[in-house]
């Protein structure tokens, strides 16, 4: 049997029967489905644990103990809109950006 053959034999062949709608359509059911669990258990946690982080960020005020992103240990002598001074030793300040404040210091368990 020739290869032009096969191809004549195949293009004979009778139609396939229609199949049930969950047959036809199980890989887009499937994928929502995916999705709909990667978003209650991935996505929405990690948005509210997020707004609650921004939330604290604003919250801030003078006098209240942080660490930064890069691990700097201070004590917030005056807040901006964007930015806060921290004074991380008598008479040293520096300038912070508000999203690079990670945690309250009494978070952080003492060693």
């Amino acid at each position: 049997m020739n290869l032009l053959t096969m191809f004549l034999l195949q293009a004979q062949a009778p139609a396939q029967t229609e199949q049930s709608f969950f047959q036809q359509y199980s890989f887009l059911i499937l994928m929502i489905l995916v999705f709909v669990v990667m978003y209650f258990f991935m996505i929405r946690p990690q948005q509210k644990k997020q707004k609650e982080v921004v939330k604290w960020r604003e919250s801030l005020k003078k006098g209240d103990k942080i660490v930064t992103v890069g691990g700097i240990y201070g004590t917030i002598s005056e807040v901006k809109d964007t930015f806060l001074i921290v004074e991380i030793d008598a008479n040293v300040r520096i300038r912070v950006d508000k999203s690079s404040v990670v945690k309250d210091i009494t978070d952080v368990q003492n060693r």
